[in-house]
């Protein structure tokens, strides 16, 4: 079954014939998570990089943010049973979607600055990733393989 993952949202699933995707992926960022082990997989699609911007936001979805998204994704992980240390995380998104001279924020490469720094306090490595240019990308998990592949004009890539 595909579940469609929409802006400032996650899913999750231990189901191997699901497919968890995500569409327009610019400057935010889509995440896939997986326990190779468990089965697990979840796919998080977040917009911007910290909660500290609009903390009130972040306690009503937290998946809004890079930094409150990842962590309430994890814990969800975790009460499954995927364990830390078997979860590969892929990411693609974190594109400046105005052109260079019109990404005075910076929105992707912050989210993906936050999302580094969140990951290494957890003590969990990125495996991949596919973040900047100026393009949007589609991002689907395989749950039962645990493969993420991107999309970008049309053409798909296992990352």
């Amino acid at each position: 079954m595909t579940h469609v993952v929409g802006i400032a949202d996650m899913k999750i699933s231990n189901r191997e014939e699901d497919l968890l995707i995500t569409y327009a992926l610019g400057s935010c960022l889509g995440v896939a998570a997986y326990d190779p082990v468990a089965r697990i997989g979840a796919l998080l699609h977040t917009m911007l990089p910290s909660s500290e911007m609009d903390p009130n936001k972040a306690m009503i979805n937290p998946y809004m943010f890079v930094d409150t998204g990842v962590q309430s994704m994890l814990e969800e992980l975790f009460k499954l049973g995927a364990r830390r240390e078997r979860l590969v995380i892929k990411v693609a998104g974190g594109a400046c979607m105005n052109g260079k001279n019109g990404d005075f924020f910076q929105i992707g490469k912050r989210n993906f600055l936050m999302l580094r720094e969140v990951l290494s306090r957890h003590g969990i490595s990125l495996k991949s990733y596919d973040v900047g240019g100026n393009f949007p990308r589609t991002m689907a998990l395989e749950v039962g393989s645990g493969r993420v592949m991107v999309k970008v004009w049309g053409v798909s890539k296992e990352l």
